[in-house]
């Protein structure tokens, strides 16, 4: 699978994308970069699809990748898993907003879709 580097080493980020989806999945919503929403995106996706499956292993995988935080898996295993019940994956949504005043990096919203697919 192709990812991006994003201009870290391996364990920062993926430290960096499993604190994203930690904020995604408790917030409903983050600012972030496009090229981090983007690549942020497959792994919030993935541990909805987890909580969706609902097994022991999948709990596990998400515990493993979000650091053991058990508040933001049963999160995702109860309430978010029951919200999508329906819904084949497209579980979140990428606003594009202006650049970054500072180093002119193209920002955007990521943020979770509404319940059902229409």
């Amino acid at each position: 699978m192709a990812y991006r580097k994003l201009g870290r080493t391996n364990k920062h980020r993926r430290s960096m994308l499993a604190s994203q989806v930690k904020d995604v999945v408790n917030n409903e919503r983050i600012v972030t970069t496009l090229t981090r929403a983007k690549e942020t995106r497959k792994f919030v996706d993935k541990m909805i699809t987890y909580g969706k499956n609902g097994s022991l292993v999948s709990r596990r995988k998400a515990l493993a990748f979000l650091h053991k935080d058990k508040k933001t898996v049963d999160k995702i295993f109860n309430d978010l898993a029951t919200r999508y019940a329906t819904r084949n994956g497209g579980y979140t949504r990428i606003i594009k907003m202006d650049e970054r005043k500072g180093d002119d990096a193209q920002m955007a919203i990521l943020e979770l879709v509404e319940g059902d697919a229409k």
